[in-house]
This record gives C-alpha cells, structure tokens and sequence, in this order.
C-alpha cells in the first residue's frame, strides 16, 4: 500500500485480520452490523474497475476466508456484499473496498429487498409500491 494519505494505505498492522499476496481484510471502523469486514487491494485502486482480475481472486478469496471467520466467531444468518464504486455511488474512501456484512435475525425489521435499499423509492418491489 502506498498512498499516505489513504486511511486503508496506512492502516496499522494490528487491525489486519486477513492477507494474501495482493489484498488484506479488516473489520470497518464504522460497523453496521457485528462484525462489518472490509477486503481491499494493497493496490491503491479506487475502482472495482479498474483492478486486474488477479487483484479481484485476492480480493474475493479474502471474502470468503473472512466469512468462514465471521461464521465461526459471531454466526450470522445471511449476509449483504458490497461496493460503493465512485461518489454518485456513496464511495467515500477513494480506495477500492468491499464491504461483508453479517447478517441476524432481527437487525432490521424486514431484511427483505436487501441492497436494493440504497434508493428507497424502488425497493419494496415485492408489494408493488416500487
């Protein structure tokens, strides 16, 4: 990681959970829910885009090892994977990042339409007021 003034190029070693050869994982400073992970690429990259397919295996071998982890420490029921990728999208750390979101019952009222929600208007399809 170069960028010094990146947040997540200069993240303290103590933080790292998870690492390979091109990406680490550490849990988001500002959690959702219990035990919100964050996977990037070493790279300092701001766009899913703009990474080179073996920065995305690193990146998604990560995703699963930390879900293996989060499922043995803490037992979610589902999970939410996600990028925000440019600003028009809510990226507000412009390094690539993906956000593993344990989910569990009860953490939202009706988890139903899931990331669909990130444009309210249109994400309770199922009852037509879409």
């Amino acid at each position: 990681m170069k960028s010094t003034e990146c947040p997540f190029c200069t993240l303290p070693r103590e933080r790292i959970l998870l690492r390979n050869d091109r990406s680490v994982a550490f849990r988001d400073a500002y959690p959702v829910t219990t035990g919100h992970t964050l996977v990037v690429p070493a790279r300092h990259v701001a766009s899913f885009f703009d990474t080179t397919v073996e920065e995305r295996m690193s990146m998604f071998e990560l995703v699963e090892a930390a879900k293996q982890q989060l499922q043995l420490e803490f037992g979610p029921a589902g999970y939410n994977i996600g990028i925000n990728d440019g600003a028009a999208a809510g990226q507000t750390v412009g390094h690539l990042h993906i956000h593993l979101i344990p989910r569990y019952p009860g953490d939202r009222p009706d988890p139903r339409g899931g990331v669909r929600w990130v444009i309210p208007d249109k994400a309770d399809y199922w009852t037509g007021q879409a």
